[in-house]
């Protein structure tokens, strides 16, 4: 159960970080009202207490493996919302970051 807690926890960060990052990105380079950079802010805090709430105690552990689940959740976020094509080198990079998300947070541990 926690496994599966925590990739919940990793899809909600992402979304949290990843969304803030777009919002203030839409309001400061593409023009928007500058009240979606404030929401950006809000979805960035929150990003930050859904990381805490990660299962393992170990930060650099839990920031290090959400690094990879950043880098699969950019690409995605690129392709539905803003129409980015990958190239079969940043799936192939996707993979093995989500390769090292799971050694990273569910190797065995001593």
């Amino acid at each position: 159960m926690s496994t599966v807690r925590s990739i919940l926890l990793f899809a909600l960060a992402a979304v949290l970080e990843i969304g803030g990052c777009w919002l203030v990105w839409q309001a400061v380079r593409e023009s928007r009202p500058w009240w979606l950079a404030g929401l950006g802010v809000v979805a960035l805090g929150l990003y930050g207490f859904t990381a805490a709430l990660q299962p393992d105690a170990d930060f650099g552990r839990v920031l290090a493996a959400y690094g990879g689940v950043f880098v699969a959740g950019s690409l995605v976020w690129g392709v539905v919302l803003d129409g980015f094509r990958p190239t079969r080198w940043d799936v192939v990079g996707v993979l093995v970051c989500l390769v090292g998300v799971g050694v990273i947070m569910y190797g065995p541990r001593r």
